[in-house]
């Protein structure tokens, strides 16, 4: 490897964070969610560093095979279940459980013959408005697919999404729960014994026990960073995973109003030291990231001038004029929180960590 940025995956602190979230939830299963490549970080190896969850959920059959064909015998859910009824042989045959969603998808059920047993997870929609059915609708499904002959005893369970849970006081976040609550109950009834289901996701495992039930399901707070707004804290006590890192390559010493990269955006406002770090939006770093975003230069903060190029981007060295190439360059990660970029990029830390560039090399820690 010639090029410097590279991104350092820390799976010790991947297992920490799986551990906080154990203890925030002590009542209940941990679903760890590795969809989008493990969030960039890369599924196989952090889907061993969990293996102390109880199981994964990704986003496709794609996902789910990957992880099989790795050799992962954890349970995996399909989030988005199966896209077509073609799919339904080998998400079986797989041992893969799938979220229902839509009639469509119960219709292909009812169709379905298998001599397996599958758990399934029907969505009810309580406030997200994007996947799931009504709460009253839903309980229709239920009773559907209750009716399967390949549903194994206690495999159908109740899921849902929060719209809110990074924002504690939002109205929202109550009503969900009572619709969640409701459908819960019916069901319990209706069968006449305890019902799983699944509510919470990171920010509301860190600060809402009442929405824990069976299953919580842990994404970001698993990578390390803050599942809650900037406004809100939790004392989680996460860990970092990713550093993304580079070094200077270059330090030019430029004068009084020459102006700083494509557009000539920065000016300088004095004769000043102007550094050259290996890393752009190529690899993933935000292009409209504005000047004056901190990184982090032989541990200590410069500030980010003019416009992010496609593999470089300029730093101010007044602060630190006798830095040097060669010297090292943290852009998120140890020290520098990924949220601090994100919002000073007007993102989230989930989008920037989708978005590193496959040629940054991951190294695992």
């Amino acid at each position: 490897m010639t090029r410097p940025v590279r991104a350092r995956i820390n799976l010790q602190a991947l297992a920490h964070n799986l551990s906080r979230a154990r203890k925030a939830a002590p009542d209940s299963r941990i679903m760890a969610v590795i969809k989008a490549n493990a969030y960039g970080h890369g599924v196989i190896p952090v889907a061993r560093a969990l293996a102390a969850a109880d199981a994964f959920a990704v986003a496709s059959l794609e996902e789910a095979m990957q992880l099989r064909e790795a050799g992962v015998r954890h349970e995996i859910l399909l989030l988005e279940g199966v896209f077509d009824a073609g799919e339904l042989e080998l998400a079986v045959t797989h041992q893969l459980q799938l979220v229902v969603h839509c009639e469509q998808q119960v219709r292909w059920l009812e169709q379905f013959r298998s001599g397996a047993s599958v758990h399934l997870w029907l969505k009810v929609d309580t406030g997200m408005h994007r996947l799931g059915f009504a709460p009253d609708v839903a309980q229709a499904m239920w009773q559907r697919l209750q009716r399967l002959s390949y549903v194994k005893t206690g495999g159908l369970r109740w899921l849902s999404h929060l719209a809110c849970a990074d924002e504690l006081s939002s109205p929202v976040n109550d009503r969900q729960l009572e619709r969640f609550a409701e459908v819960m109950r019916f069901s319990e009834s209706l069968q006449g014994r305890a019902v799983e289901g699944s509510l919470a996701n990171s920010a509301a495992l860190l600060t809402r026990p009442d929405m824990h039930f069976d299953w919580v399901r842990p994404g970001i707070m698993l990578y390390g960073a803050s599942p809650l707004l900037p406004a809100h804290t939790a004392d989680a006590a996460l860990r970092p995973v990713m550093t993304l890192e580079s070094r200077l390559i270059a330090v030019h010493q430029r004068r009084k109003d020459e102006a700083i990269g494509y557009g000539q955006t920065w000016v300088c406002p004095e004769d000043m030291p102007v550094g050259i770090v290996a890393a752009g939006y190529g690899d993933g770093y935000p292009r409209h990231a504005p000047s004056e975003t901190p990184l982090l230069l032989n541990g200590k903060p410069v500030g980010l001038l003019g416009r992010v190029s496609m593999d470089m981007l300029c730093v101010d060295l007044r602060s630190q004029p006798q830095a040097q190439p060669g010297d090292p360059v943290v852009l998120w990660g140890e020290g520098l929180p990924v949220e601090t970029l994100a919002q000073q990029a007007g993102t989230i830390s989930y989008e920037l960590f989708c978005k590193l560039s496959p040629r940054v090399p991951r190294v695992y820690e």
